[in-house]
């Protein structure tokens, strides 16, 4: 589970997974997918409805940014079923596991039998649990990105400041000046700008950007 606490890294599904549980002549699929955003989102929600067309329900929810943060998006539906039995239950067990980027969508086939309101709680609870097991989670550090210009003989000064951080690289600029964008690790971020800020006092680095993203 997401250590709230340290929110210089999180989890995020590796792959997506898939099972599925026949509850009292009633089948439960659950579908879980990594979405970063509505659009993402949409579009596994779109292909899911696509392969199941003939199900009754495809209830659903996700948690889209980082889990148990502000900036976090989250949301469900019931798709048809009684209110608060499926969407909410699904997005519940999403934040219990601590995952982030991460929408699951429970698809039912109705078998005849009514489950009730604890019943069908339950059985979409159940499901997206047991799919929410079974992901291999991908730690994600949580990093900012900085731009600096410098002249070509700091370079090897600025490449072993940057290392010294677990800073990378995204790009390099070979102009009248050098440029690089670097991501740098969120814990490392305030001792770096320290750093970068007394090499620009010294005049070794001529500009410092931060990059929103």
């Amino acid at each position: 589970m997401n250590n709230n606490s340290d929110l210089t890294k999180y989890i995020e599904p590796k792959f997506p997974v898939k099972c599925e549980e026949k509850i009292k002549r009633s089948v439960f699929i659950a579908n879980v997918g990594i979405c970063h955003n509505e659009d993402e989102a949409n579009i596994f929600l779109k292909k899911t409805i696509s392969e199941y067309r003939d199900a009754t329900h495809n209830c659903r929810a996700y948690i889209l940014g980082i889990s148990g943060t502000n900036e976090s998006q989250e949301y469900f539906s019931d798709d048809g079923e009684p209110s608060g039995t499926a969407g909410r239950p699904i997005l519940l067990e999403i934040k219990k596991s601590g995952f982030s980027n991460t929408m699951v969508i429970v698809t039912r086939y109705f078998g005849g039998v009514k489950l009730g309101t604890r019943g069908l709680i339950d059985a979409y609870s159940g499901t997206a649990a047991k799919a929410l097991k079974m992901l291999e989670p991908e730690l994600k550090i949580i990093t900012k990105t900085f731009r600096i210009s410098f002249d070509y003989s700091h370079l090897g000064l600025l490449n072993h400041t940057l290392e010294n951080y677990n800073s990378e690289i995204t790009d390099r600029i070979f102009n009248e000046n050098v440029i690089l964008n670097f991501k740098v690790p969120l814990n490392f971020c305030e001792s770096i700008s320290s750093e970068l800020n007394e090499l620009q006092s010294r005049g070794i680095i001529k500009n410092i950007e931060y990059i929103s993203e």
